[in-house]
C-alpha cells in the first residue's frame, strides 16, 4: 500500500434475460416482460475487500451491504515482535460493530508502506522469541476487538532468507488464527522478482492473497496490465479461489482519490484519465472496475480496493460498481443448463477445454460441464468459468465463437429474440452454425440474422 507515510492502497448491468411463454425457444429481452432475476448478491465465496485507513473516512459511510470483507489499516510492529499503539481504537471498535451488523467481517491490516521501512519486519521475523511475542501479540488483538483475523501488509519480504522467515512467521500465525476460526490473509505487490519473497508455501498457509495490482501500469493500473498482475499469483501456484485482485480508489501519477475526480467532474466516473491538478490523472473508472470484476468471477476469488474513504455514493460509487458487476448474476446462477440447436444438439466447449481460444461447437448432447451454461443477466453465456465469444470481437460474417475470459465487451453479449435467434448486438448478426450442419463438431460462427434452423437455439429455463 505505497501512500507515503501511511499505506496505500463498481447500475445494474447488462440486459435482463425473459422466458418466452411459447414455443420452444427462451429468449433475453430487455423487455418489460422479462421474467423476475434473483436480486443482486454477491456470488457464493466471491470477496469484495475494502480497507478503511485509521486517518481518513467516516465508519458511518461504509456500504457494508456491498462489501464482505474490511480491513482497518494499519497496526505497526516494533522489532521485538511487540505492537505499536492501535491507531484511533474507537474507529476501529465502532467499524467492527458495524461490520457485523452487516455480516461482513473485518480484519485489522498489519504493516502497510511506512516510507518502505520494514526493518521491523525483518528483525522479528529472523527470530524465533521476536515471531512467537508478534503472533502472541496480534492474537491477543484480535480477541480484544472481536477482529475476525489478520492481514499482513509486510512491504515486502525478499527473496531468500527473508522470504523464509516470512514463511515461518505466517505458518505460524496460521496455525493459530486458523485454530480460533479466524483468517489470515497478506497484501502482496503486484508482480517482479520481490514477488519471490513470498514463497509457495504461503500459499497453503493463507486463505487468500490480495494483490496490490496499482502503481503500475500505462495507463495507471490498466486492465491489461492488472490480469497479467492476478495471472502471474496464479503461474506462481496461487489458486484461483485465493486470487483476490486490487483496484485503487485513486490516480497516478499525482495521487488523487477517486471521490475528487468525480466531485471535479461526474463525467469522469466512465472514464479513466481526466485532467486533474494541472496534469492528467489516470485511475480506474467505472467502466474498467467492472470488466475487472467480471474477470474476478469467472477466474479469480474476489475483487480488493484500496481504498473506502476515497469512493463515492450513489451513481458513480465503485463499490457499488463492484457490487453490481459480480452481484449481477453473470450468471445470476438463475437459469443453468444445455442450449440446444440444429437436429437436438447441444452447445458444446471442445474438449472439454476452458483454455481461451477453445472452440464453441454443436455436438451430441451428453450433460457434461462442457454443455452446462448460465445464462446471465448481463447477456453472457458462459460455461467453464468463461465466456461465449466472438473471435477478436469481429463484426464479418464467418467470424468464428470461442471461450474467452469474461471481460464486459459487446463480443461476449447476447440478445435472444423472439424467433429463438440469439443476437449479438455488437455486430449485429445471429449465432449460427456453420454451413447449415448439425454433425458433430460444427463451429458456431455469427451470421447474417435470418432465423433457420441452424439459428434457432433453446436456452435453459
Amino acid at each position: 500500500m505505497r501512500l507515503t507515510g501511511m499505506g496505500k492502497r463498481l447500475g445494474a448491468v447488462g440486459i435482463a434475460l425473459a422466458a418466452a411463454a411459447t414455443g420452444v425457444t427462451v429468449a433475453l429481452s430487455a423487455a418489460a416482460t422479462a421474467a423476475p432475476v434473483a436480486a443482486a448478491a454477491l456470488p457464493p465465496g466471491f470477496k469484495s475487500v475494502g480497507y478503511m485507513p485509521s486517518w481518513s473516512g467516516d465508519v458511518n459511510s461504509i456500504q457494508y451491504s456491498k462489501l464482505t470483507h474490511i480491513n482497518y489499516a494499519f497496526v505497526l510492529p516494533n522489532s521485538n515482535g511487540t505492537l505499536q499503539a492501535i491507531p484511533d481504537p474507537n474507529k476501529l471498535r465502532s467499524l467492527v460493530s458495524l461490520g457485523h451488523n452487516a455480516g461482513v467481517k473485518v480484519s485489522l491490516a498489519v504493516g502497510g508502506w511506512n516510507d518502505g521501512n520494514d526493518s521491523a519486519f525483518e528483525a522479528l521475523a529472523a527470530n524465533a522469541t521476536s515471531r512467537t511475542t508478534f503472533v502472541n501479540a496480534l492474537i491477543s488483538v484480535v480477541n480484544q476487538y472481536g477482529l475476525d483475523g489478520i492481514d499482513m501488509d509486510w512491504e515486502y519480504p525478499d527473496p531468500g532468507t527473508s522470504g523464509s522467515n516470512f514463511t515461518a512467521l505466517m505458518r505460524q500465525l496460521g496455525t493459530e488464527l486458523h485454530n480460533r476460526g479466524k483468517l489470515l490473509t497478506a497484501a502482496v505487490v503486484s508482480g517482479g522478482n520481490t514477488a519471490n519473497g513470498v514463497e509457495p508455501a504461503v500459499f497453503g498457509i493463507v486463505d487468500w492473497l490480495n494483490i496490490m495490482a496499482y502503481d503500475g501500469g500505462s495507463p495507471h493500473a490498466n486492465y491489461d496490465w492488472s490480469i497479467q498482475s492476478a495471472n502471474f499469483w496464479k503461474g506462481r501456484g496461487l489458486p484461483a479461489a485465493k486470487t483476490v485482485l486490487g483496484v485503487p480508489f485513486y490516480s497516478r501519477p499525482v495521487y488523487v482519490p477517486y471521490s475528487q475526480i468525480v466531485a471535479a467532474d461526474p463525467a469522469n466516473a466512465n472514464r479513466d484519465c481526466a485532467n486533474i491538478s494541472g496534469g492528467q490523472q489516470c485511475y480506474n473508472g467505472i467502466p474498467t472496475i467492472k470488466r475487472k470484476t467480471q474477470w474476478a468471477v469467472a477466474n479469480a476469488g474476489g475483487i480488493m480496493n484500496w481504498e473506502l474513504s476515497q469512493d463515492t455514493t450513489g451513481s458513480t460509487s465503485l463499490v457499488s460498481a463492484i457490487f453490481d458487476a459480480a452481484g449481477a448474476p453473470p450468471g445470476g446462477g438463475t437459469r443453468v443448463g444445455a442450449i440446444t440447436g440444429i437436429a437436438g444438439k447441444c452447445v458444446d466447449a471442445a474438449g472439454a477445454s476452458s483454455a481461451n481460444g477453445t472452440a464453441v461447437q454443436v455436438y451430441t448432447c451428453n450433460g457434461t460441464n462442457a454443455q452446462t451454461w448460465t445464462v446471465g443477466s448481463d447477456g453472457t453465456l458462459r460455461a467453464l468459468g468463461k465466456c461465449m465469444d466472438v473471435a477478436s470481437a469481429g463484426t464479418a460474417n464467418g467470424t468464428q465463437i470461442q471461450l474467452w475470459d469474461c471481460n464486459g465487451t459487446g463480443a461476449q453479449t447476447w440478445q435472444a429474440e423472439s424467433n429463438g435467434t440469439l443476437r449479438n448486438p455488437a455486430s449485429g448478426r445471429c449465432l449460427d452454425a456453420t454451413g447449415n450442419s448439425s454433425a458433430d463438431g460444427t463451429r458456431l460462427q455469427i451470421w447474417d440474422c435470418f432465423g433457420s434452423a441452424n439459428q434457432v437455439w433453446r436456452l435453459p429455463a
